[in-house]
């Protein structure tokens, strides 16, 4: 039996996320692509759904993100609107959508009042300042994406840790900064050496949900296929089996928010 009790009000919002933060309880984030998982997730006690890219890769079967159209992420945007009842909606603003300002602000309105969304999560760091402080004047909130971005893989030369030298590191270091003046709500780091991910989390007033980031981050991030152990092909090393001993997804669920809340998720093995 899990021991897991949900602890944040009726509604999340990023205030409720900068209370936890403050208050030193991790969050918990899963993405979520329909209304089934939706509702089990929110109601198992996740603070955060993301309606991630990923589905490129998880749903539809391609070897990126790239593919994953404005019109399919408000769809699954939608759906999982649909489901939850609690849980603080984010969602991806796919691969080219984001290449004007004018097209970033219409978009992220699109995925607002189309999607359901809450909040809007963009990667990149420095080119994102102007966008995000847009976007936070005209209401809309944000998450700011760095370290391994999905969409730059080609640029970044494939799926690989972000940040490992002193450099690099101080890059990232500096653009979370700027992305949190800028008015980023939330940033999100992946693949980064844990060491950075929790001098970042220290650093910045906003709240920081690590993937593949250590668990010196204010929250976590799975892919909900990875975590239950159904994603097709090699998948990623920082992420865990929890349906390895559980009697129910519900249950792997409940270990997952539970490994989280007391730290011992991610450890050693699925960080870097």
């Amino acid at each position: 039996m899990s021991s897991h009790k949900i602890t944040t009000p009726s509604t999340v919002t990023i205030n409720t996320l900068k209370q936890m933060k403050k208050a030193g309880e991790k969050i918990t984030c899963m993405t979520a692509y329909d209304a089934s998982f939706s509702n089990l997730l929110d109601q198992t006690g996740i603070e955060v759904l993301l309606v991630g890219d990923s589905l490129g890769m998880v749903i539809q079967g391609f070897n990126s993100t790239l593919p994953v159209t404005m019109k399919q992420i408000i769809y699954h945007s939608r759906c999982v609107a649909q489901g939850r009842k609690r849980a603080l909606l984010m969602v991806d603003m796919p691969f080219s959508s984001d290449l004007t300002l004018e097209e970033t602000l219409k978009n992220a309105g699109r995925l607002m009042k189309e999607g359901g969304a809450h909040i809007i999560k963009l990667e990149g760091g420095h080119r994102q300042t102007k966008a995000i402080q847009a976007l936070a004047q005209s209401g809309i909130p944000t998450c700011g994406h760095l370290g391994l971005l999905p969409q730059s893989v080609h640029k970044q030369g494939g799926y690989r840790v972000q940040g490992r030298d002193n450099a690099s590191a101080q890059i990232l270091l500096d653009e979370a900064i700027a992305l949190e003046k800028a008015g980023a709500d939330l940033l999100l780091l992946e693949c980064v050496p844990a060491t950075l991910g929790t001098k970042i989390s220290q650093t910045v007033q906003v709240p920081v949900i690590g993937i593949g980031a250590g668990n010196g981050c204010d929250g976590q991030v799975l892919v909900v296929y990875d975590a239950l152990n159904i994603t097709s092909g090699k998948k990623p090393g920082f992420t865990k089996n929890f349906m390895e001993g559980a009697k129910s997804i519900q249950n792997a669920i409940e270990k997952y928010i539970d490994e989280v809340k007391n730290g011992t998720f991610p450890s050693d093995k699925h960080s870097f």
